[in-house]
């Protein structure tokens, strides 16, 4: 079963930094583009980072600078390192996977995270 299980959220002070982790199943196929997502009360989910197989990496302007996508083909986990937290952050953070030919990805059960002083 194609499962995506995501860790790391939590509340943090602007400014501050957090790691988020997702574990993809074995039923998610490794060479799948991987990514985050997310979605702030009363917002669309809106793409955060996305990254290939072989590492090319796509990033919302409004992350560019602070935040890295990463991933690990052989654990098949995916990560985002998020530095110099803003407010305007704060969403649910989803974990989620897609082939080359859809644009519309799968999504893990997210995981909050908080920026707030």
């Amino acid at each position: 079963q194609a499962q995506l299980v995501e860790s790391g959220g939590g509340l943090v002070q602007p400014g501050g930094s957090l790691r988020l982790s997702c574990a993809a199943s074995e039923g998610i196929p490794r060479k799948n583009i991987l990514g985050w997502y997310r979605q702030a009360p009363g917002n669309q989910r809106e793409l955060v980072a996305e990254i290939t197989y072989i590492g090319t990496t796509t990033y919302a302007e409004s992350v560019k600078g602070r935040f890295t996508i990463s991933r690990d083909n052989a654990e098949n986990m995916v990560y985002l390192q998020m530095n110099s937290l803003k407010p305007e952050d704060t969403a649910v953070y989803y974990c989620g996977h897609r082939n080359i030919y859809s644009t519309q990805p799968a999504w893990g059960q997210g995981t909050q995270v908080t920026v707030s002083a």
